[in-house]
This record gives structure tokens, sequence and C-alpha cells, in this order.
């Protein structure tokens, strides 16, 4: 079963969470506030979004890339793998 499938509801909040500060953006610029405001809302739906496609990309390389039963330098490279893509999304 793919980690989508069986994380779904995680997931799903996490969207609902990234739409929610979508939502903010759209009030914040109708109500014309400060472009501050505005930015740091942008920063934190951004920064959500990030978080959701490095889960979604962990998963994957986890489940479809790498043997989840690997050890050694297979598994070592594939954490490397991780904490890079991990890091770029930061």
């Amino acid at each position: 079963m793919s980690h989508t499938i069986r994380d779904k509801n995680q997931l799903l909040l996490r969207v609902r969470r990234i739409r929610g500060q979508l939502d903010a953006v759209e009030r914040q610029l109708q109500e014309e506030q400060d472009c501050s405001t505005v930015l740091l809302t942008v920063s934190s739906a951004r920064g959500a979004i990030n978080g959701l496609m490095a889960e979604i990309i962990e998963g994957h390389i986890r489940e479809r890339v790498a043997d989840p039963h690997t050890r050694g330098e297979k598994a070592r490279a594939t954490q490397l793998l991780v904490d890079v893509v991990n890091r770029y999304l930061k």
C-alpha cells in the first residue's frame, strides 16, 4: 500500500491547513493589509507546502526507490538523499 494511501488523513489535514493559509493571504490582499503581514503569511504557506512535498518525497524514496529492508550502504545512501531533499526544500 502506498504511503499516500496509508497516511491519507494526515496529508489531507496538512493540505487543509495550507488552504487556510492561502485563504488568509487572499483576505489580507482584499483588505489591503500591509505587505509585511502578507509576506509572513505567504512565507508560512510556502514552508507548509515544502513540508508536505518533503513528506511525500521521503515516502516515495523509502517505498519506491529504496528497498525498505536494505541495510548498509544502500540504506545510508537513501538517508543521505532524504536529508538533501529536506535541506533543499527548507
